[in-house]
């Protein structure tokens, strides 16, 4: 009999304990091995227990892991360097994860409209299907109704508006708008990746008004969509971007990154953590990013990323259960034409972990390290699953 959980039950698990990772594979507790396609949800971009990020972490355990941001951090200047300059920016906020990241995001626009520029600017416009985070004010931000169930009255600030409709955003910037806030591609949302114009058109709006555009690549982030970050890919540059799941490998972190003229918004004793740029999570973010650049992953994930959805859509083709591949670089998206829970379990049966992006999408995101044979085991493995519920006609 097994004993009652001391848990909040707040997740729906599968019933698996997993025990031990090496790269792309897991093991749980019965020994059993499984080909990972989830990355603990775009987490473990290294593959799991990456050696140089492990070693790091292993040095800075026997030397020191907190003091607070009280006193300076000489491992976290260190990363604050080399995530601004891999992500094109000038100034970095560490935190624990991405919902704090998009906190600090969204009370940075709102204090530099008024504490910078003395305006009256705190509302901020995001797209339908988009995902934020928890925090009440994340799920606010989030345009997914089903988040918000039960957390009445939400704050006030935020508009949401359909996507892939300039003339929405628009109208509804008026002079209490600090930001826009997007995804370059809607992950939790159901893998959709914004049009290249329309992000463009997004910026150039924001130029003409006057406010800021913020980028949310808590997913898409540290070389997930082929690129360091997936506003890179759209020949966008936003004020502010976030960042969290790879940055450090496992290791819970997340930064806030911005330009340089925002620096004086955020100001001594304007915003805080306890946690965030700890020498623990500096040393995981400093590893990993070192390691990323030393073995050019985010041109790795563009590569095996096309390989991988050219090889989805050659082997579904025709199927009457698949509407549509899509995604960027090793973030895709299978949409089908029912719900797709049956074939998570079913996948997982086969020794293939992947997870869903609502109800109707079978998501992707195996390491930046897969290798091709890891590619074609996976692609087999979800075409026979649904094959198995829906076959696809003879030629």
């Amino acid at each position: 009999m097994t004993e009652e959980s001391a848990l909040f039950q707040t997740y729906a698990r599968n019933p698996l304990a997993l025990v031990k990772g090496e790269g792309s594979w897991l093991w749980d507790d019965q020994g059993n091995k499984y080909l990972d396609f989830m990355s603990g949800l775009a987490v473990t971009n290294l593959g799991h227990a990456p050696k140089k990020v492990g070693d790091k972490l292993k040095e800075q355990i026997d030397t020191l892991w907190h003091t607070s941001n009280l006193f300076v951090i000489p491992k976290q200047e260190e990363a604050a360097k080399k995530l601004a300059e891999v992500a094109q920016a000038d100034a970095v906020f560490f935190c624990n994860s991405g919902a704090e990241s998009n906190e600090a995001a969204i009370k940075l626009a709102r204090r530099y409209f008024q504490k910078v520029k003395g305006e009256d600017r705190y509302e901020i416009i995001t797209l339908g299907k988009s995902f934020h985070g928890r925090t009440l004010a994340t799920l606010t931000a989030t345009g997914q109704d089903k988040v918000k169930e039960g957390f009445l009255p939400l704050p006030a600030g935020f508009v949401t508006v359909p996507p892939h409709d300039i003339h929405a955003i628009e109208q509804a910037i008026n002079e209490h708008t600090a930001a826009v806030m997007i995804e370059m591609v809607q992950a939790e949302g159901g893998v959709y990746p914004l049009d290249q114009a329309y992000a463009q058109q997004i910026e150039q709006l924001c130029r003409d008004k006057g406010i800021l555009l913020i980028v949310d690549e808590v997913q898409t982030g540290m070389g997930r969509t082929g690129a360091w970050f997936a506003h890179h890919r759209y020949g966008i540059k936003p004020d502010i971007f976030t960042v969290a799941k790879g940055i450090a490998s496992g290791f819970p972190a997340g930064a806030m990154i911005g330009r340089a003229y925002l620096k004086e918004a955020f100001t001594a004793g304007s915003h805080a953590t306890t946690f965030g740029g700890t020498p623990l999570a500096s040393s995981a973010i400093i590893a990993t990013i070192e390691t990323m650049q030393e073995d050019r992953l985010p041109e790795r994930a563009a590569e095996i990323g096309d390989l991988l959805m050219n090889k989805l859509r050659e082997r579904l083709q025709g199927n009457p259960f698949v509407k549509e591949v899509r995604g960027l670089g090793l973030l895709i998206g299978i949409e089908c034409a029912e719900p797709v829970s049956e074939l998570v379990l079913a996948g997982q049966k086969r020794g293939l972990l992947f997870v869903s992006a609502g109800p109707n999408v079978i998501r992707l995101l195996p390491n930046l390290y897969v290798t091709e044979e890891q590619v074609m085991q996976a692609v087999e493995i979800v075409a026979s699953v649904i094959e198995e519920k829906v076959p696809t006609p003879s030629a």
